[in-house]
């Protein structure tokens, strides 16, 4: 029988797509559910945050009580109306005592620390939200657009594996053979006991006054970590491996939202500066150059501010900066050019504006983007360098 070469269906240029397209759906999957990606990034977020919110406080320690205490000019009976009207979180309206501001303000510097360095991370990072919410919302006429994004990056933290890398756990975790090492530390048990009963204690008494929303975003962080310690005594490898790949969607989807809020911090403030008549006619510079609170080293502001040219320039290339900075993302090499422009515009700012915190959380906020290749070798240099430093001598 032979067959019409001229009737006959000519082969799809579709076929295989379908079963191409199911493939690379799989690999996705298997890639954002199979472990924690961007480790590096999100250690140095974790890092950099933390260690800005630390020495905030440790600055501003002879004036904690003016800023967020008992001595505020914002009392406390107005932190409590606010609060109550816009539903904010802070454990400083719990009472007016100066012993608890005291021991939430230290216990704040104590989280950023254990933050910073990677112990029992999980704890720290809620802790570390706690404290960071706590401050910033008892005065809210002293936050500026720095305390903003530590306000938020702080709440991402707690859904991130952001102490896989550059950490103690993640120390402790390569010296030990068991597959959950912490599930069995006596600190963390410890830590996860004392938290729980405090709780539990500031509820029953009425002194922890939590909304229905916080009380079960706090419980069921509480039992999230029981379950994590439970399935790592009874070693069941398929609860296990359940966990961790919710641990992994919930650490990727965070991720991305650092990532889209960096690009729409960015979007937002170039797109309104746009609409600006001084951002406009290029004189914007000009103005915060001529503020005694932006003039740290008068005389810099007043070589910057000599050259109407140089304002110009410096205020058009900010927009134009911020605007195009989310669009680069689609290109990693125009994307890798651009990022240490902006960080270098942030510590700029830092130096002749005299803002140094809100320089360091734009610049931490800056660090999601850079290359995982740089930053690993960023931190070989500098593990290097420690080792050499504490190597005992001859």
């Amino acid at each position: 029988m032979t067959v019409d070469t001229e009737t006959a269906p000519a082969p799809s240029p579709f076929k295989g797509i379908g079963k191409k397209l199911d493939t690379e759906i799989v690999r996705s999957l298997n890639n954002i559910t199979g472990r924690a990606l961007f480790p590096y990034q999100a250690a140095v977020v974790r890092i950099g945050f933390s260690l800005t919110f630390m020495l905030y406080l440790v600055r501003e320690w002879p004036h904690r009580l003016e800023l967020y205490g008992t001595t505020s000019p914002w009392s406390f009976d107005l932190a409590q109306r606010l609060i109550a009207w816009n539903g904010a979180f802070t454990v400083l309206t719990w009472s007016d005592s100066r012993l608890w501001f005291e021991l939430v303000y230290h216990g704040a510097i104590a989280a950023s620390l254990g933050m910073l360095l990677g112990w029992h991370t999980r704890t720290m990072s809620l802790l570390f939200m706690v404290g960071v919410l706590s401050l910033l919302n008892r005065n809210v006429l002293l936050g500026d657009g720095g305390d903003t994004l530590m306000h938020l990056i702080a709440s991402y933290l707690v859904f991130t594996r952001c102490g896989k890398v550059w950490s103690l756990d993640a120390r402790h975790s390569d010296r030990s053979a068991a597959p959950n090492p912490r599930a069995g530390d006596p600190v963390a048990v410890g830590l996860w006991v004392f938290l729980g009963v405090a709780l539990a204690v500031a509820q029953a008494t009425g002194f922890g006054r939590l909304s229905w929303g916080w009380a079960l975003f706090l419980w069921g962080m509480w039992c999230t970590q029981a379950i994590w310690f439970w399935t790592g005594r009874r070693g069941d490898s398929e609860v296990r491996t359940l966990l961790d790949t919710t641990a992994n969607l919930v650490h990727n989807a965070a991720m991305l939202v650092i990532a889209a809020q960096v690009c729409i911090l960015y979007a937002a403030a170039g797109w309104y500066k746009i609409q600006g008549p001084r951002w406009q006619d290029g004189t914007a510079l000009h103005y915060p150059l001529n503020l005694a609170y932006f003039r740290p080293w008068a005389p810099l502001s007043q070589v910057l501010d000599s050259s109407g040219l140089m304002v110009t320039a410096i205020t058009y290339g900010t927009v134009i900066l911020q605007v195009a900075f989310p669009f680069t993302l689609l290109n990693r090499r125009v994307k890798n050019v651009l990022l240490p422009v902006l960080m270098a515009e942030h510590v700029s700012i830092a130096v002749i504006c005299g803002l140094p915190f809100f320089s360091l959380a734009m610049v931490f906020a800056d660090a999601v983007f850079l290359p995982t290749s740089f930053l690993r070798w960023v931190g070989s240099k500098t593990f290097t360098a420690w080792a050499a430093a504490w190597r005992p001598r001859a």
